[in-house]
């Protein structure tokens, strides 16, 4: 499959909007979170699935050939990261989301909202299993699957929920205006 230079550069608009977001880091009572999710759903939903795929494979790459772009930096050994998972989400994340939002017939609420809390348990079913993997299987310490579950999903859970209320409420309002003149990369029905 061929790209066009717009879509080259919206691909790459992503991946360093994702990039970015991990370094905005928004205090809550918890734990703080970064808005890498908030610009990986929009990556799928804004480009579709397979080009929203690409922009984060784009952003994982640049990360993993030295270029620090993640959370805590970035080099091929960033791979042994317990967080190293959640990226690798993201990729699933952004191609799962697309690929609903553009299979719908109507643009809906409930329809983006489902396929972005579906993106969100891929992003944390990838996350928290590597989380898992790597501390009992490359650090050699113990850690029980609930422990898992408790360091790598509960503290964020909260807020990553509302941001993804955020995420469908502005993306309802979005398409349709994208769609009308003309910017969209995928093809959409308004409600």
């Amino acid at each position: 499959m061929k790209l066009t230079l717009r879509e080259m550069i919206l691909i790459s608009i992503f991946a360093s909007l994702t990039a970015v977001g991990a370094f905005i880091k928004i205090p809550t009572p918890l734990v703080p979170f970064t808005l890498q999710y908030l610009f990986c759903a929009y990556s799928g939903i804004f480009l579709g699935g397979r080009k929203g795929f690409y922009s984060q494979i784009l952003y994982v790459g640049l990360g993993l050939i030295g270029i620090p772009v993640f959370a805590s930096g970035g080099g091929p050994a960033y791979v042994l990261q317990p967080t190293f998972g959640y990226l690798l989400g993201f990729i699933g994340c952004s191609y799962i989301v697309g690929q609903l939002v553009q299979s719908c017939s109507t643009i809906t609420f409930i329809r983006v909202y489902s396929a972005v809390l579906l993106g969100l348990f891929f992003v944390y079913t990838c996350g928290v299993g590597y989380l898992y993997l790597i501390v009992n299987f490359y650090l050699h310490r113990q850690m029980t699957l609930q422990a898992a579950i408790g360091a790598g999903l509960l503290p964020y859970i909260t807020s990553d929920l509302i941001l993804s209320i955020l995420i469908t409420l502005t993306s309802i309002r979005i398409i349709p205006i994208l769609r009308k003149s003309g910017y969209l990369l995928s093809t959409y029905k308004s409600k």
